[in-house]
């Protein structure tokens, strides 16, 4: 429970209350000095000592390990600002190497100083951040490209494409990754939270949509793989139009999913539940069609069927965040 104080007035009306005095004394507060008062939407009143004072960044400190690589993906989600690697050794070029690798799959992370016993990686991006919803459409946008080429790329034996489609997943990451970031740091920030329009609650239902979205992007790489696995074997005319048909009515279903989370409209949410008898129905199609092929060919095809069958289903998980 915090700590209640009585709301007192003046002879000429004015309002006002004490301030703790542990906490005046901690933020170095004294007669005179000026403190920076906020309402938030819901009535709240924040009260902010440090407001005219420039934010230091967060440092964290790692030790070179077997885990390393997690380690330096938590601390740039948890929102640390620079990250140290250091040894009481020299750090060996395996260690430098996943390092880099690391580095290179964060947006905004880069190594800003080494030496033979230390890396020190720095986030570049400061704030005002983007807005959650813009970068959760654009993560959006390229797992829907990510969609569409992946099938373009296994009925068309398309190895280059599908090559391009794994690459892509990369950047698709960064994406996932940044906004995570951006959310915890939301959710630490009250004022931040004011200013971008977003509730703790709403930045939940956010972080679940990019998880369904970074799924979508790994069955596309999924698909992707089954193409160059395929290694040039030609589809079937039947097949190629059955598999068009299935990952246009996935691609529709993704899309209106996102619209529906952002708009938060149930009646385009339902639509996305609705188009299962019809999906489930190619599905089968194609299933029944793949009998026709030969024994090398028809496990890939299941594979891809069931790979499109997943981007559905997180389609329909992230509609039913509308609800």
């Amino acid at each position: 429970m915090g700590d209640l104080r009585k709301v007192q007035q003046t002879p000429t009306g004015t309002f006002f209350i004490c301030v703790p005095r542990a906490w005046a004394q901690k933020n170095g507060l004294k007669k005179g000095s000026l403190v920076n008062l906020e309402v938030s939407a819901d009535g709240k009143l924040f009260v902010d000592s440090k407001y005219a004072v420039e934010p230091q960044p967060r440092v964290a400190s790692l030790n070179v390990g077997p885990f390393l690589g997690r380690e330096i993906v938590g601390r740039y989600l948890l929102g640390y600002d620079i990250i140290l690697i250091e040894s009481k050794d020299r750090i060996d070029s395996n260690v430098r190497t996943l390092v880099k690798s690391t580095a290179n799959s964060l947006a905004g992370l880069m190594i800003v100083e080494e030496t033979t016993s230390m890396i020190s990686l720095q986030c570049l991006m400061q704030q005002p951040f983007t807005s959650p919803g813009k970068i959760l459409q654009r993560n959006h946008a390229s797992a829907s490209r990510m969609i569409r080429d992946a099938v373009n790329s296994f009925i068309a034996c398309d190895i280059e494409l599908a090559k391009n489609v794994i690459e892509r997943d990369v950047e698709n990451n960064k994406f996932y990754f940044l906004l995570v970031r951006i959310l915890r740091t939301i959710i630490q920030n009250p004022r931040l939270s004011e200013k971008l329009g977003i509730s703790p609650i709403e930045c939940l239902d956010f972080r679940l949509a990019a998880s369904l979205i970074e799924g979508i992007g790994d069955a596309c790489v999924q698909v992707a793989s089954n193409t160059i696995t395929l290694n040039n074997v030609k589809l079937s005319e039947e097949m190629c139009k059955l598999l068009i048909e299935l990952q246009s009515e996935c691609y529709d279903a993704n899309e209106q999913a996102l619209k529906s989370f952002l708009s938060k409209d149930i009646s385009l949410a339902e639509n996305v539940r609705k188009q299962r008898g019809k999906i489930e129905a190619t599905c089968s199609n194609i299933e029944c069609a793949a009998k026709e092929s030969s024994v090398d060919l028809m496990p890939q095809i299941l594979a891809v069927v069931s790979f499109l069958r997943q981007i559905y289903e997180r389609s329909v998980d992230m509609a039913d965040l509308v609800v």
